[in-house]
C-alpha cells in the first residue's frame, strides 16, 4: 500500500501572514516555522462545562493529556473555518455548519518540547461552539489515532487545574492571552440583567426619536400607486443588507424580534439591535453589545450518530466579538495578504471583478451557500485558487428577483417618464449585475417622487472599501429648495480649476453635479446607526469621469439634527460671543457644499509609475475616512471661494466656521471607527494645532477668524495631494497621527455627555408605515 503523503502546512511570517510557501508538517516543527492551527471548544450553557478530549498515547506532542475539545493544523490551502469543521468531524464525529463556530481570539503559542526536537510556533484560531445542553458522550465517534476519551468539565475546575500546571492537562497560561477563553465565558453568563438593561437603555437614549410625515400632495395618482411597490422593494433591500453585514445576521434579527416581548431586557436588545442592524454598536467603535449567548438557537438532528431519547444538537448561531472587517463580502478567515497573493494570480479582467463593487469573494470549501451548491457555475468567475468570485446577481438572486418584480410593477404604475426609466433599468440591473444604465437614469431622475435604490456605499468593507452595500432612500422632492442650491453645481468646474493643489492633478472635465433636495419618507438597507443627511452618487469612477455625480439632500433630516443635536452642542461647547453664529443656514449650506466637493478633486489618477488607477483602489481601507475629510474641508474652502466671488453672502464668512466647529463635535461622537467620525477628528485636530480653533479656560471653544482660512487651505492641499498621488502610506500616517481622540476633543465630549445631548436621531416613518399597512 502506498504511503500517505505527509500533511503540508502554509508557512507564515512572524506577523501570521501567509508567505506563499508550504512545507511538510515535520519540517515545519523541525525548523520552527510559524504556521496556523484551529482550537475548537464545545461549551454547554446549561451546565457551564467545557468538553475535553484525551489525546491519544501515540501523539508526537502531549500524548495522553487532556486537551481542547478538538484541534488540528490548517493544511496548506485550507481555510480556518473549514479546518475547524473538519477536525471536529474527524476527531469527534460531529458535523456542524459554519454558523456554529464563534472565533473568540487568535493565540500565538511559542514553545519547544520533546527535548528540543519539536518547535511549535503556532497561530491558533480559537473557536467556541455553544450548545444548550451537553452532547451525550455516546453520541461521539472518536478517532482512535487522535483521541482516546472525552469528558465534560466545569470551566472553573478546568481553569484551576491549568493554573496549578497539572501534568494531566496540556499546558495553557490562564493568566496570559489564553485566559480570555475563561474570562469571556464567565462574563457572558454571569447574572447581570439589571446592569445590561441600564447600559442598553443609555445607549438607546443617545438617539432622539423623530417622526417623518412628509406631504404627499405633490404626487400624481400613478406615482402614489408606484410608491407602495417601491416601499415593498425597499424592505427586500433591507434583507440583503442584513445578509451583507454578517452571514447569520438575518437569523439573529428574526430571533431577537420574535423574543422581544419575553422580558424587558429582550425588548431593549431588539430596540438597540434595530438601530444598529447588527450586534455591534455603531457609536461605540463597533463594540459588541450582544454575545452569542443572546443569539438564535438551531437544532441539528443528524450532527452526530443517533442516541436513543436525544433529539440532537441544539446550538447558538455564533457571531464574533469583533465585527468582521470584511463583513460578509469575503471569507471571515481571509486576510489581506491572502487576498493580494490570490489577486496577483488572476487575469486583468478577473482582478477587476475581484475588486469590483458588485461581487463577493468565497472559498471553494464554503458549502453553506445555496447560490454555490445549486448553480451550474456559469455565472461564477472561477480562478485557479481556493478563492473565487460570485456576482451579487447570483449571491442574492432570490431577493433581487423579488425586488426587480416590485420595481417593474412600480414602473408600470408611475406617471413620471424619468421615474419609470429608473425603476425599469434598476430592475434590470438587479438581475444583470450591470448598474451603469440604471445609475445614469438615477442621475437624470426628475420626479416629485425621488428614489435611490441599489448597491452604493462601501463603508462596510473594512478590508478594502471595494464592496457596495444595498440601500434605499425614498423621498418627496422639495422643488423650491432644489432650485436654491443649483449654484453649487454650476460652479464645480471653477472650483476644480482653483483647488489648492498642483495644477497637474486637476481635471478639466468636471461636470456640474445636479442637486436634488428631498424630504425623506423612508429608508432601508445601509442606514444603520447615525442617519445620513446627504449623499453623493454614484461611486462608479466610469460615471464620475463621464458625467460627474448627483447629490441628494435630506432636508427634513438636516433640520431634525440641527434642532435636536447641533444647537444643544453649541450651547455646551461654543463661547457665548460666537454662539449666535451657529445657524441652520450655514450648517445646511456646508452640507450642500460637502456633497458637491465629493465630485471634485482626484478620482481616477495616474501613479508615478505611469499606471492608471483610482484613489479608492490605491488608498483602500483609508479611502473612506480621507474622502469624507476632503469633502468637509474642501467644502469650507469652496464656501470661502464663492463668498469672495460674491456668489454667496458675506454673512456666511464667520458663521460657517463656527457652525462647522460645533458640527465637528457632533460627528466625532459617531466614533473613530466610522469614516465620518474619523475624518472629522482629523480636521478638528489639524485646525486646532494651527490655532484656528481655540480652547478657553472655561472649557468652551471659539474660532480664530485670522487663522482659520489658511488652516483650511493647508489641510485641503494635504489631503488632495495624498489622493492625487495615491499615496497610501501618507494617508495612513495622516489618519493615525491626527484622527485621534485628543484632550481638547475629550473636553468637548465630556461637556456634551454631561448635558446628555443626543448623538443622533432615530426616525419613525409614520407616513410610510401607514402606506405599507394599506398595500
Amino acid at each position: 500500500m502506498a504511503a500517505v503523503p505527509e500533511e503540508r502546512l502554509d508557512v507564515l511570517n512572524a506577523a501570521g501572514e501567509k508567505t506563499g510557501v508550504s512545507k511538510p508538517r515535520s519540517e515545519v516543527h523541525r525548523d520552527g516555522d510559524y504556521h496556523r492551527a484551529v482550537h475548537v471548544w464545545i461549551y454547554s450553557e446549561s451546565t457551564g462545562e467545557l468538553l475535553l478530549q484525551r489525546r491519544a498515547d501515540c501523539k508526537d506532542s502531549w500524548p495522553g493529556q487532556w486537551d481542547i475539545s478538538s484541534a488540528g493544523h490548517i493544511s496548506a490551502g485550507d481555510s480556518s473555518l473549514f479546518s475547524a469543521q473538519r477536525e471536529l468531524e474527524e476527531e469527534l464525529g460531529i458535523k456542524l455548519p459554519v454558523d456554529a463556530f464563534e472565533l473568540l481570539f487568535v493565540f500565538l503559542q511559542e514553545c519547544v518540547i520533546n527535548n528540543g526536537t519539536y518547535t511549535n510556533n503556532e497561530y491558533n484560531d480559537v473557536y467556541l461552539v455553544t450548545t444548550l445542553t451537553p452532547i451525550p458522550l455516546e453520541a461521539f465517534t472518536l478517532q482512535e489515532s487522535e483521541v482516546s476519551a472525552v469528558r465534560y468539565m466545569r470551566c472553573d475546575e478546568y481553569k484551576s487545574c491549568l493554573a496549578k500546571e497539572s501534568e494531566e492537562y496540556v499546558p495553557y497560561d490562564v493568566n496570559g492571552k489564553y485566559g480570555q477563553l475563561f474570562n469571556i465565558i464567565e462574563e457572558r453568563y454571569k447574572d447581570n440583567t439589571q446592569s445590561r438593561s441600564l447600559t442598553l437603555q443609555k445607549q438607546i437614549n443617545r438617539y432622539a426619536p423623530i417622526h417623518l410625515e412628509p406631504d404627499l400632495t405633490t404626487l400624481s395618482e400613478g406615482d402614489r400607486e408606484a410608491l407602495g411597490y417601491i416601499l415593498k422593494a425597499a424592505i427586500v433591500i433591507d434583507d440583503i443588507f442584513y445578509e451583507q453585514v454578517w452571514n447569520s445576521n438575518r437569523m439573529l434579527r428574526d430571533w431577537l424580534k420574535g423574543h422581544s416581548e419575553s422580558s424587558a431586557l429582550d425588548k431593549l436588545k431588539w430596540a438597540y439591535y434595530s438601530i444598529n442592524k447588527s450586534p455591534w454598536s455603531c457609536l461605540d467603535e463597533n463594540k459588541a453589545f450582544l454575545s452569542t449567548a443572546d443569539s438564535a438557537v438551531k437544532l441539528l438532528t443528524d450532527a452526530t450518530k443517533p442516541v436513543s431519547g436525544w433529539k440532537g444538537v441544539e446550538y447558538r448561531a455564533a457571531f464574533p466579538l469583533d465585527k468582521p472587517p470584511g463583513a460578509n463580502f469575503y471569507p471571515p478567515d481571509m486576510d489581506k495578504m491572502e487576498f493580494e497573493l490570490w489577486k496577483s494570480s488572476l487575469s486583468d479582467k478577473e482582478q477587476k471583478d475581484a475588486t469590483g463593487f458588485f461581487t463577493i469573494i468565497k472559498r471553494l470549501d464554503s458549502l453553506s451557500s445555496p447560490s454555490l451548491t445549486q448553480s451550474d457555475g456559469s455565472d461564477q468567475i472561477k480562478t485557479s485558487d481556493d478563492l473565487f468570485i460570485v456576482p451579487y446577481s447570483k449571491e442574492y438572486i432570490s431577493s433581487l428577483e423579488k425586488a426587480a418584480e416590485l420595481l417593474e410593477k412600480a414602473s408600470a404604475c408611475s406617471d413620471s417618464p424619468s421615474l419609470k426609466t429608473l425603476l425599469r433599468t434598476k430592475a434590470n440591473a438587479f438581475l444583470s449585475n450591470d448598474y451603469y444604465e440604471s445609475d445614469i437614469a438615477w442621475m437624470e431622475l426628475n420626479s416629485n417622487l425621488d428614489v435611490t435604490i441599489g448597491p452604493y456605499e462601501t463603508y462596510e468593507d473594512g478590508l478594502f472599501s471595494y464592496k457596495a452595500t444595498f440601500e434605499a432612500f425614498i423621498g418627496i422632492r422639495d422643488n423650491t429648495a432644489t432650485s436654491q442650491v443649483k449654484l453649487f453645481g454650476d460652479q464645480l468646474q471653477d472650483l476644480e480649476r482653483n483647488l489648492p493643489m498642483d495644477n497637474v492633478f486637476k481635471s478639466d472635465s468636471v461636470s456640474a453635479a445636479p442637486i436634488r433636495v428631498i424630504n425623506l419618507l423612508y429608508n432601508s438597507g445601509d442606514v444603520k446607526g447615525p442617519q445620513t443627511i446627504a449623499f453623493n452618487l454614484p461611486n462608479d469612477e466610469r460615471i464620475v469621469n463621464e458625467r460627474g455625480t448627483s447629490m441628494v439632500m435630506l432636508k427634513n433630516i438636516s433640520e431634525a439634527k440641527f434642532k435636536h443635536i447641533l444647537k444643544p452642542i453649541a450651547d455646551a461647547c461654543i463661547r457665548e460671543e460666537q454662539k449666535e453664529y451657529v445657524d441652520f443656514e450655514p450648517y445646511y449650506t456646508h452640507i450642500v457644499c460637502h456633497e458637491c466637493c465629493h465630485g471634485i478633486g482626484p478620482h481616477s489618477i495616474t501613479l508615478p509609475s505611469g499606471k492608471k488607477s483610482t484613489v479608492r483602489l490605491e488608498l483602500q481601507e483609508f479611502h473612506s475616512a480621507l474622502e469624507e475629510a476632503k469633502a468637509d474641508i474642501v467644502g469650507l474652502w469652496a464656501l470661502n471661494f464663492l463668498i469672495k466671488k460674491g456668489l454667496l453672502p458675506k454673512s456666511l464668512s464667520q458663521s460657517m466656521y463656527v457652525s462647522f466647529l460645533a458640527g465637528c463635535f457632533r460627528s466625532i461622537r459617531f466614533g473613530l471607527e466610522e469614516a465620518h467620525g474619523k475624518g472629522q477628528a482629523l480636521q478638528f485636530n489639524w485646525l486646532y494645532d494651527k490655532g484656528a480653533f481655540v480652547l478657553h479656560s472655561d472649557g468652551k471653544f471659539s474660532v480664530d477668524f485670522t487663522k482659520v482660512e489658511d488652516a483650511v487651505e493647508s489641510l485641503s492641499r494635504e489631503i488632495l495631494t495624498i489622493q492625487a498621488k495615491g499615496n497610501k502610506p501618507s494617508a495612513q500616517s495622516l489618519l493615525q497621527s491626527r484622527a485621534t481622540l485628543t484632550q481638547p476633543l475629550r473636553v468637548a465630549l465630556e461637556k456634551i455627555e454631561h448635558m446628555q445631548v443626543p448623538v443622533d436621531i432615530a426616525p419613525n416613518f409614520g407616513t410610510a408605515n401607514k402606506l405599507l399597512g394599506k398595500v
